[in-house]
């Protein structure tokens, strides 16, 4: 006799159906992308989001740390001249660092592009060469630039009749120097940013437009601009945050001075924060730049959804 034993057809498809769907879900390319870089994504999280809850709890602590304040910390900025002067200086400074690195590192690019494919990887390396170096090395650098006993830039003022700049001593020069300091450091990473999407424009629009009669201002503007957008406002953006928060350049150049005229966010927290003994109060002025860049990260992002549901 043959014994046969019937069982439902749910309870033996169940299992089965459960190990199908579960690899179709580890076959699908997402899905993998997804547990791939699941532990830095928590890594992140961990580094990123609990300094940032850290600091909003102790924005609103007294001196001592020991009593809630709310937004007793604010309400005493608010009241400051010099935490306005510290506002105005740092969208001064970002704003105007990043018109200039974008410029600077557009312009070099174009003509990287147009070197020969055999030497542009030499050219490449040269001129990454500012973006790798450590900024508080190459700062350090700059600092004996504008010595104002020893500075090489007097030195060659002084050869053509020219008086002596005191760089770092001057609110304007000062101002102009960790600028031009931020711009030489920040430029080449927008200069291979902006090379490698110069790369994945068609040669066929540039030979389109030139039939059509377009010069090579016409060419740029209505061909490399407009297929670079996305890359120029993500670049942008990026750049805005990190010079935003930028330390080290201020700190080692001017340390803040003269009389407070070149602190932004960052030097005038730790000068509050670490120096002044006031903690809370320095993480009160490092959460000021949140509301700022959010501003600015919706702006930028939303125009980019725009040519992306346009596209």
């Amino acid at each position: 006799m043959v014994d046969v034993t019937f069982q439902p057809a749910g309870i033996a498809a169940a299992p089965s159906r459960k190990k199908s769907s579960l690899r179709r879900a580890l076959k699908r390319k997402s899905s993998m992308a997804f547990l791939m870089t699941l532990p830095l994504i928590v890594l992140i999280a961990v580094m990123v989001v609990y300094p940032a809850l850290y600091s909003i709890h102790l924005a609103t602590l007294n001196k001592a740390m020991t009593k809630f304040i709310g937004f007793g910390n604010f309400t005493f900025l608010f009241k400051r001249q010099t935490f306005w002067m510290v506002v105005e200086q740092s969208c001064i400074f970002a704003i105007t660092a990043v018109i200039f690195k974008a410029l600077i590192g557009f312009i070099v690019a174009h003509f990287a592009h147009n070197i020969p494919s055999k030497k542009q990887r030499k050219w490449r390396g040269m001129l990454l060469v500012p973006w790798v170096i450590p900024p508080a090395m190459s700062t350090l650098a700059w600092l004996w630039l504008f010595d104002p006993s020893y500075s090489a830039f007097n030195y060659t003022l002084g050869l053509f009749g020219a008086g002596p700049i005191a760089w770092l001593g001057e609110t304007g020069w000062a101002r102009f120097s960790i600028i031009l300091v931020n711009v030489w450091f920040g430029a080449p990473f927008f200069m291979i940013m902006y090379l490698a999407s110069l790369k994945s424009v068609p040669e066929q629009l540039y030979e389109a437009a030139a039939i059509d009669g377009a010069n090579w201002w016409q060419r740029i503007w209505f061909v490399t601009l407009p297929m670079m957008r996305n890359i120029i406002a993500i670049t942008t953006l990026f750049s805005l945050i990190v010079t935003f928060a930028n330390f080290d350049i201020t700190r080692i150049l001017t340390a803040g001075g003269p009389l407070d005229s070149t602190h932004i966010f960052a030097t005038w927290s730790f000068r509050l924060g670490i120096e002044g003994g006031d903690i809370p109060l320095g993480a009160s002025v490092s959460l000021f730049m949140a509301p700022i860049l959010a501003i600015a990260a919706i702006f930028i992002l939303r125009d980019v959804s725009k040519r992306g549901n346009e596209a």
